[in-house]
């Protein structure tokens, strides 16, 4: 391909606090470090990050009455203003091709401007009313992922399992669908030294003395906690687990997003594991990888992912997997994790007992970690989004 483009990007997505974010920073970040000498626009709602200022960037700053971190949300939504302050910004351009990292976050932008829209997944499709308990949120979503799926030129996931999931719940053309994998940003490797791993559980409120089988992520329906919780309490009434706690990482409040964390701390009390379970809240990114890394395993145990993020970042630390079977997870995890299925509470408890009551299978898992991390990287993907991005440019597709 000869010329270079110019490329709009929607980055309101940068500061969510979820995997949406996460998955912002790690592929766009490495996206603008790629050496072709495209130019990128930036369409963001708060002020730019240091990362974002760089010599092929230009950043449009779009004033709206809330941000998107903070309106489009499970029962919000953003304001008719807002939406199309963000399409004038856009649409007045000269612009070559559009980049949505999540279809969350969406807004149209003029025809004129071929669109790729990355789907993370059909959760909210599949499991309706487990991620939007309102009618008004469903009515919002359901309008907002139709114009979205309408518009684009074509669509991006993150694992083969979503593929499969957006083509049987969106019904979208299998053909109009690439797959590109996530990955660990490059902090996220084993961290070995005792003083930091305590500093971690201790900043943290997590007791220094136990081991730990660690989930981080969303605190909601759909993530199947309270079948993780069930599982765990069976595992430990068979005894021989005396030592091991269970720990859900997340923002109680949901992030915006629904949260069941009521619900979870009831069926805690119910089975007594008050003090043998525990929600640290919000993890900060840098204290990850040692929370990780001091973790016997890292549980996934949702009824569906569309990529799972922190089993890449588990395994990039070192520490083996549990999760739901035949999933994107198993995807991403391969041999370095066991999997379950996440609607037998005994399954969930026989991983459980295996991953940390056998020590051999233990050090045989921890060796298949690195090798599989080392498979995924941003780079990779940012070249991949690079390549489809240049496919479907204007007057290139």
């Amino acid at each position: 391909m000869t010329g270079h483009l110019s490329i709009g990007v929607d980055a309101t997505t940068w500061w969510n606090k979820r995997g949406f974010g996460r998955f912002t920073r790690g592929q766009l970040g490495a996206m603008l470090d790629d050496p072709r000498g495209h130019r990128f626009v930036l369409f963001v709602d708060q002020e730019p990050v240091d990362e974002m200022i760089r010599p092929n960037v230009d950043i449009v700053r779009v004033e709206t009455s809330a941000t998107v971190t903070d309106s489009a949300v499970a029962d919000g939504s953003r304001s008719v203003g807002d939406l199309l302050s963000f399409r004038r910004e856009a649409s007045s351009r000269p612009l070559d091709v559009f980049w949505f990292p999540a279809v969350y976050s969406w807004y149209p932008v003029s025809g004129r401007i071929p669109t790729v829209v990355t789907f993370h997944d059909a959760i909210a499709e599949h499991f309706t009313r487990l991620v939007l308990p309102t009618l008004r949120g469903r009515l919002f979503w359901n309008l907002k992922v139709w114009l979205a799926k309408r518009s684009a030129r074509h669509i991006a996931t993150v694992s083969e399992a979503a593929r499969e999931e957006i083509v049987r719940y969106l019904h979208i053309p299998r053909r109009k669908i690439s797959v590109i994998l996530e990955a660990a940003d490059e902090q996220f490797h084993p961290i070995t030294d005792e003083q930091e791993l305590r500093a971690a559980r201790s900043n943290l409120g997590l007791p220094l003395d136990r081991r730990l089988l660690l989930y981080v992520g969303g605190l909601a329906p759909h993530k199947n906690l309270a079948g993780l919780i069930e599982g765990f309490a069976r595992a430990i009434g068979n005894g021989g687990l005396d030592d091991l706690d269970l720990v859900l990482a997340g923002d109680p409040k949901g992030g915006g997003f629904h949260s069941n964390v009521e619900e979870l701390r009831a069926l805690i009390a119910e089975h007594g594991l008050e003090d043998r379970v525990h929600f640290p809240g919000f993890v900060p990114e840098p204290v990850l990888p040692a929370l990780y890394s001091g973790a016997v395993a890292v549980a996934m145990p949702a009824f569906s992912e569309g990529f799972g993020l922190p089993a890449a970042e588990a395994i990039a630390c070192g520490t083996p997997v549990i999760a739901t079977e035949g999933g994107a997870v198993s995807e991403v995890v391969g041999r370095a994790g066991l999997f379950f299925d996440p609607r037998n509470p005994d399954d969930i408890a026989e991983a459980i007992a295996k991953i940390a009551g056998d020590p051999a299978l233990l050090a045989h898992l921890k060796m298949e970690c690195l090798p599989r991390a080392a498979e995924l990287s941003w780079s990779h993907s940012a070249s991949a989004m690079m390549d489809l991005l240049e496919a479907h440019a204007r007057g290139r597709a």
